[in-house]
């Protein structure tokens, strides 16, 4: 039930938030946005929950056209 914890936190706190995913086993969430994600409101919300909030990065999306190319 982390993992859907972590992803209804994060959907919560970001209301553009798309494609919201984590993995228990990978030590990791992802989830798309249109803006660049506050940090500090990511850990205020994730520790606030009782989970350990470790670090976070932003890359740019970017689609994959027709059969992953």
């Amino acid at each position: 039930m982390c993992e859907a914890h972590i992803c209804d936190v994060i959907r919560k706190t970001f209301s553009d938030a798309k494609k919201v995913s984590a993995s228990r086993g990978k030590g990791e969430a992802v989830f798309l946005t249109e803006k660049e994600p506050d940090k500090s409101l990511l850990e205020d919300a994730i520790t606030s929950m009782g989970y350990t909030y470790i670090s976070s990065e932003s890359v740019e999306y970017k689609k994959k056209g027709l059969f992953g190319r």
